[in-house]
């Protein structure tokens, strides 16, 4: 790390930048009632635009920082059945090649021959395009007097035109980022930083840069993402989707891990702050080194990297309807769900299979009249199809709003003259969160054990000990509690969780959406972990009403499990390309296993063992739960403590209470 490197992370980590700026955020609902759609968004954008004064911190290499930390608003967008766009990767590609007027050229062919709709779509367009240029114009002159030369310089060729070296296309990259999320647009994601970025850094290469200096940069652009985070709004301070996509293959199924995915790695672990959150993409060959050298990086207790395996995904993908070549380039969402960029506008996080929910439905409905746990076992198949029917009845309602710039760097909707709203994209999946599966399997179990084998329960008494909390019933839950569950390597409940992820797959996957795609289901909860759950009361797994779930697909939190090795052998048991909207087995490893090499082989070799047994995404939190309750009691001391929250990682003292509750109790393992 260089000392300009130094000095700008700690310039970051002051946070003393975030008190210049201004408020903005005026109302202009009525302003932009003179206007169709298409208009009113390219207007609203226009409006954060123009509002916006250039901020140059120091020797800025990039710029483009907020000056307002309020938008305009616009309180149309705030009606019923609303679904905010957000969780896409733009084409990166094609902004680097010809820059924002190539676009623009592009549309203007495309306008003569186009309907009106599409002339609509043009126009306002034009309208975000300009403002662009305004603002680059903006900072250009911003940079001269500055004295931001090297700045000022990159301004009279990107963004507006066509990258030519490492440099223009991260100042490129970083504009985009800074844009779109003042076309309220949050969860942009960087997506395969280390394919689209590639060519440029060779370009730089070829023109004498050294890796030093090629590092450098890459770590200032890294900070650089960092300054406006908590600007970007999501469920928790840190949820903001810049998450970055490193190795895995190319279109023809070639290994594309290369030097500049090496350096990213690197950069992370020097930096040792919450953006980009790194993925990595892995298959059956992915040697043992490469997980070693990502566990270099998890040490450092960001949380991150999250492995995907390609294996699994690209089938799942082309089996859901996805082009091979789009399928091979897939990137992750804001967190982990699996999306496709430059050409896809999937909404990969619209609804919520809450297992435990539906689970204890069939218990107060059909537990008591079954003659056999197979007969109950049928009724909870046929909650879950029923819940599936209403997911899909609900997230058909919904709508997204016209997104005009962001539709400008999606393939396809400057080609068909149509917003991502109207269709314009490839891709127009949804898809839906499986929340609780452990629970609820692990309830199964506890019902099948006590009710139907060892006849030591009543359905009675199991919903007499539900309604009351278990408060009177302490015998009764610690029963339930000792009786099997996932994460032990015991087929006995594990092939129930099985049984939850096959029905859910069953009724949900492929079903049509209202935008001409498709439902996609997936073992992922989000924040739904804790929101989820505190709707749900006391449950047969021994759960306490309102207790939080495990984290995505992981053990719940009043299991005991053995050991690590059981853990991932209980979960890679199901066919996981069914549920393969994204959701990653979570796992909290003791920080002490990093302190030498032994256990970081040890942890990297559990990783690979769940990526070859067919796990679909893993991620790892190398956490200590003593630091963890101290920072909770004196967050004064740890300010730069980062854990894993759900798919994306954040600063511990930033999260609210009930997060910080659900990853101290989390277990944490040892080898």
């Amino acid at each position: 790390m260089t000392e300009k490197v130094k000095n700008r992370l700690e310039f970051l980590l002051d946070g003393g930048y975030r008190k210049t700026r201004a408020d903005g955020g005026v109302n202009l609902t009525s302003a932009l009632n003179e206007f169709n759609p298409a208009m009113r968004s390219a207007q609203l954008f226009k409006a954060a635009l123009d509002a916006e004064e250039p901020v140059l911190y120091g020797e800025d290499l990039f710029g483009f920082n907020r000056f307002n930390r309020l938008l305009p608003v616009d309180d149309t967008l705030n009606a019923p059945y609303i679904f905010e766009m957000g969780n896409i990767t733009v084409d990166y590609e094609t902004v680097l090649e010809t820059g924002i007027e190539g676009l623009k050229k592009l549309a203007q062919q495309k306008y003569e021959g186009a309907d009106e709709e599409a002339k609509r779509f043009y126009d306002a367009l034009f309208v975000t395009f300009d403002a662009c240029a305004r603002i680059v114009e903006k900072y250009r002159t911003a940079a001269q007097k500055a004295g931001c030369e090297k700045l000022y310089n990159a301004l009279s060729a990107v963004p507006l035109h066509g990258a030519r070296d490492y440099y223009e296309a991260l100042v490129t990259v970083h504009f985009l980022q800074y844009a779109l999320r003042l076309n309220n647009v949050n969860h942009v994601t960087i997506g395969r930083f280390d394919q689209y970025m590639y060519p440029y850094y060779l370009a730089s290469v070829k023109n004498g840069a050294s890796r030093e200096e090629l590092l450098e940069l890459t770590e200032l652009f890294f900070i650089s993402l960092n300054f406006d985070t908590d600007l970007y709004t999501g469920m928790q301070q840190g949820d903001n989707g810049q998450s970055m996509v490193l190795g895995g293959c190319d279109e023809e199924g070639n290994p594309s891990f290369n030097e500049l995915s090496e350096m990213c790695l690197t950069a992370s672990e020097e930096l040792k702050i919450i953006d980009p959150k790194i993925n990595l993409r892995v298959n059956k060959n992915t040697p043992l080194s490469v997980y070693e050298r990502g566990t270099r990086l998890t040490k450092q207790g960001l949380g991150f990297p999250q492995y995907s395996n390609d294996d699994v995904v690209i089938d799942a993908l082309v089996d859901w309807g996805y082009d091979l070549k789009d399928a091979r380039n897939y990137t992750v969402a804001a967190c982990w769900e699996f999306i496709v960029p430059r050409c896809g506008a999937d909404i990969p996080n619209i609804g919520v299979m809450n297992f435990p929910l539906v689970v204890d439905r069939a218990v107060r409905k059909h537990l008591a009249s079954s003659a056999n746990f197979d007969e109950f076992l049928a009724y909870v198949g046929r909650e879950i199809a029923d819940e599936c029917d209403s997911i899909i009845e609900d997230c058909n309602k919904f709508r997204t709003p016209y997104s005009v710039f962001t539709s400008g760097f999606i393939l396809h909707c400057i080609e068909k003259g149509r917003d991502v709203s109207q269709g314009g994209a490839e891709y127009n999946n949804f898809g839906v969160h499986g929340a609780g599966i452990s629970n609820a399997a692990d309830a199964l179990a506890a019902i099948k054990k006590l009710i139907f084998e060892k006849k030591e329960l009543s359905c009675a008494q199991l919903i007499a000990a539900l309604d009351a909390d278990f408060n009177g019933y302490g015998e009764l839950r610690r029963k339930l509690l000792e009786c099997p569950k996932m994460g032990n390597n015991d087929d006995y409940v594990d092939e129930l969780g099985t049984f939850l992820i096959d029905k859910f797959a069953l009724f949900l996957n492929k079903r049509p959406n209202n935008r001409g795609g498709i439902y996609r289901a997936g073992t992922g909860s989000a924040m739904e972990y804790v929101l989820s759950a505190a709707k749900v009361g006391a449950t047969a797994d021994g759960r306490r009403a309102g207790q939080a779930y495990g984290s995505s697909f992981s053990p719940s939190l009043d299991a005991v499990i053995q050991g690590p090795l059981s853990a991932v052998q209980s979960f890679t048991k199901a066919d996981l390309k069914k549920v393969c909207n994204g959701g990653p087995f979570t796992i909290e490893i003791h920080d002490t296993v990093f302190r030498n090499s032994e256990g970081e082989k040890k942890t990297a070799a559990l990783i690979k063992t769940f990526i070859d047994l067919g796990g679909h995404q893993i991620q790892i939190n190398a956490v200590n739960r003593d630091r963890l309750i101290d920072a909770q009691k004196h967050p004064e001391k740890y300010p730069n403590l980062i854990v894993r929250v759900w798919g994306w990682s954040g600063y511990f003292r930033e999260l609210d209470t009930c997060y910080q509750d659900h990853i101290i109790r989390r277990t944490e393992f040892t080898f």
